[in-house]
This record gives C-alpha cells, sequence and structure tokens, in this order.
C-alpha cells in the first residue's frame, strides 16, 4: 500500500517563510534555508517551496534563495511561483527542485502544462489550484489568491490533469490558516474526476485532522501544512505515530 505523505509548506516573501489566515495577514516566521534544513531532518516525506508574492507582482522567483534551499534538502522538493514558461520550469530545476508547481501560470496559457509534461514528464508537473467557495460554487483563484478567474475549480483542475499535470495540490481558501480541519468537501469532489496523486493543503490544526483527512478520503495522498509545524504545534514524528496507530500507512 502506498504509504500517505506529510508535506510541509514554506510560503516565501521577500526571502522569509510567512504565514497567514485565508492568505491574509502575513507574517514572519523565519529563514527558509534554516525551515528546510530542519523539515529535511525531522521526518518530512517533501518539501514545498513557494515564492507567494512572484506571480502577483510580475517577476521571477527568487532564485538564489531557492538554491540556498535546496542544498539543504534530501527529500523531494516542489517549488511554485511565477511560473509562466517552460523556462522557468527549466531554471527552478536547475535551481535544484525536483517538481514544479503551476497556478497562475497556467491559468493564463493552459498548454504550458502540457508543454511542461511533454518536456520534463508529468511526474514534474504539479497543478497547484487556490480554491474558494462563491455563491455555492468552487472558483479558482489567481495571483496568490487575490483575483476571482471565474473558472469552476473542479473542471479546470479535471483538464489540468488531461493535459498532463501528474500532481494536484488543492489550496482551499476557506480554510487556510483557519485550523479546523481540511476542507473535506472540496477534496472530495477533486478526487472524484482525477486519478493522478492529490494533495490537501488549507486547514490542519491538530493531529487529528490528518487522521480524519486519511480515513474520510482514503484517494488524498497527502497533507500539506504550514504554522502547525512552524510553530511546534504538530511534531511531524508523533503525526506520524499517530497515523500509524490508527492503520494509516506512513513511512516512519
Amino acid at each position: 500500500m502506498i504509504t500517505k505523505r506529510i508535506i510541509p509548506c514554506l510560503d516565501v516573501r521577500n526571502g522569509r517563510v510567512v504565514k497567514g489566515v485565508n492568505f491574509e495577514g502575513l507574517a514572519d516566521v523565519s529563514s527558509p534555508v534554516a525551515l528546510a534544513e530542519f523539515y529535511s531532518s525531522c521526518g518530512a516525506d517533501e518539501l514545498v517551496f513557494y515564492d507567494i508574492t512572484a506571480s502577483a507582482e510580475g517577476r521571477s522567483l527568487f532564485a538564489d534563495i531557492l538554491t540556498e534551499t535546496a542544498k539543504k534538502v534530501f527529500i523531494p522538493l516542489t517549488v511554485g511561483g511565477g511560473i509562466n514558461t517552460v523556462a522557468d520550469f527549466d531554471r527552478v530545476l536547475k535551481c535544484g527542485a525536483d517538481k514544479v508547481s503551476v497556478n497562475s501560470g497556467a491559468i493564463r496559457n493552459p498548454s504550458l502544462i502540457d508543454e511542461a509534461a511533454k518536456r520534463y514528464g508529468s511526474q514534474c508537473v504539479v497543478l497547484s489550484a487556490d480554491v474558494k467557495r462563491v455563491d455555492g460554487v468552487f472558483r479558482v483563484y489567481a495571483k496568490g489568491g487575490r483575483e476571482n478567474t471565474g473558472m469552476e475549480a473542479i473542471e479546470w483542475i479535471r483538464s489540468g490533469v488531461e493535459r498532463g499535470a501528474g500532481e494536484i495540490v488543492l489550496n482551499s481558501i476557506d480554510t487556510d490558516g483557519v485550523k479546523g480541519g481540511f476542507d473535506l468537501e472540496m477534496l472530495r469532489a477533486v478526487c472524484d474526476v482525477v486519478s493522478v496523486p492529490v494533495i490537501a493543503s488549507g486547514g490542519a490544526g491538530k493531529i487529528e485532522d490528518f487522521i480524519t483527512l486519511f480515513q474520510t478520503l482514503p484517494k488524498v495522498d497527502a497533507g500539506l501544512a504550514a504554522s502547525i509545524f512552524h510553530f511546534g504545534e504538530v511534531a511531524i514524528a508523533d503525526l506520524k505515530r499517530e497515523m500509524k496507530r490508527n492503520n494509516i500507512p506512513v513511512r516512519l
């Protein structure tokens, strides 16, 4: 049985890791290099690095900080932020990323997914979707959750997988930073239409939230979180031991 992955997320702004609630009110946390080294050594299965203002500011991702971070990481590293072309994929991979996450760039140019999957393989292409309920409909947001695209999220994600995305990160803006549990309804809707790995993001507040996630939605492959790991509210080793106690397959 495939083990479930636990993935800390580094939201990076101006070279520092930050965290907010519902994608707003960002507060400084730490150095991405120091945090990456810590997570790589304490049992995280993978690591995600987002340059969260690159798209909104219309610039490329900070390559120097990414390169320093990648040197400290000995687990798979997914990187996103300001990825608009295949050349951006190439640059980020050369900085040490294992997978590249696309969001706003793919919304503007969906064929970016096809082109990247053809050149680097689907396993390298992660489609990250920032999704929020608007009048009862799941809508896709761009530019770090700032801009409602009007696109229906489930169909967008399904089409992204058809184009070649090999993994989905579903970021629920509704539950982000709230610590009330993962957005199970939204995740179920995505799992019903794709066959690639789905990573749940947004809402984790305690160990039990991960247990509920994996027991309720066995199709979800991984749980991603930020502040509960950054601030020591949940230790990854403790989380994994509890998962094993609950018969959830996990790498200890």
